[in-house]
């Protein structure tokens, strides 16, 4: 955890225990500290790869799915039309907005990867 986010493991040790330097302590008592500390403290989450708590997590997934069913009662709904936004998707955001990039080592490997795309895209898309 130290090694993970230093910051944030000592920030949850003083919110949690009031321990604000944490190496005064021996090492096993700070790793069982550090173990009891809430599933939703800052270095856990950050463990778990989380952006927002569980909890929230289940309260925009029921908010999401109770919203669809009203919609679906609508004449929008019938005809599937006007879609209301997710709050689950604006969490997931980050994954749909990374792009994909192509690095090129020389002007020659680009200009070689540029003619084989447009060579594609004069062929329909075919190899």
């Amino acid at each position: 955890m130290i090694k993970l986010d230093e910051d944030a493991l000592i920030c949850d040790l003083a919110e949690t225990y009031q321990i604000y330097d944490y190496r005064q302590l021996p090492l096993e008592r700070v790793a069982v500290f550090s173990c009891g500390l809430r599933d939703n403290s800052r270095i856990k989450m950050k463990l778990n790869e989380q952006i927002i708590p569980i909890e929230s997590m289940l309260l925009a997934g029921l908010s999401d799915k109770v919203t669809m069913l009203l919609w679906a009662k609508t004449e929008d709904g019938q005809k599937g039309k006007n879609r209301p936004p997710l709050i689950l998707d604006s969490f997931n955001q980050k994954d749909k907005n990374q792009k994909d990039t192509v690095v090129f080592s020389s002007g020659e490997d680009f200009e070689q990867t540029r003619r084989k795309l447009l060579t594609q895209a004069e062929s329909g898309g075919e190899d």
